[in-house]
């Protein structure tokens, strides 16, 4: 197996040592490698999309990136039939986009908040 080493802050490093603990995972590689599954999973599912369809995007991030969700957001006004924005917990923030149109824009969107390093969590419900 090869070996690929990855940097962490402490608090990643003390939320995965919590899962490990809490899940039971044989170690910290075990909970990457399954991290790593779960990305891939998503990235095959969402890429198996296609025609029209209908989802649903959540984005967790914080307050000050509101300005820039907004911007992204602005980008697909023809895929959002409706945008919540709630604040959450402190300076936390949860977005929802109701979602419809051609799967392949939905995902081209989804890939752009995935990739911001702001987002704390992107997840697409589509069906």
């Amino acid at each position: 197996m090869t070996i690929v080493s990855v940097s962490l802050n402490e608090d990643i490093l003390q939320e995965v040592d919590k899962l490990q603990k809490t899940l039971g995972f044989s170690g910290r590689s075990e909970i990457v490698r399954a991290g790593i599954r779960n990305l891939l999973a998503e990235e095959r599912d969402r890429q198996s999309l296609s025609g029209r369809i209908f989802a649903v995007l959540m984005a967790i991030h914080d307050e000050k990136s509101d300005d820039q969700v907004t911007e992204m957001g602005h980008g697909y006004d023809k895929l959002i039939g409706t945008h919540i924005h709630n604040k959450i917990d402190g300076d936390k923030c949860l977005e929802i986009f109701l979602l419809k149109g051609d799967a392949e824009e939905i995902g081209d969107m989804t890939k752009k908040f995935k990739s911001n390093k702001r987002m704390d969590h992107v997840k697409l419900i589509a069906m």
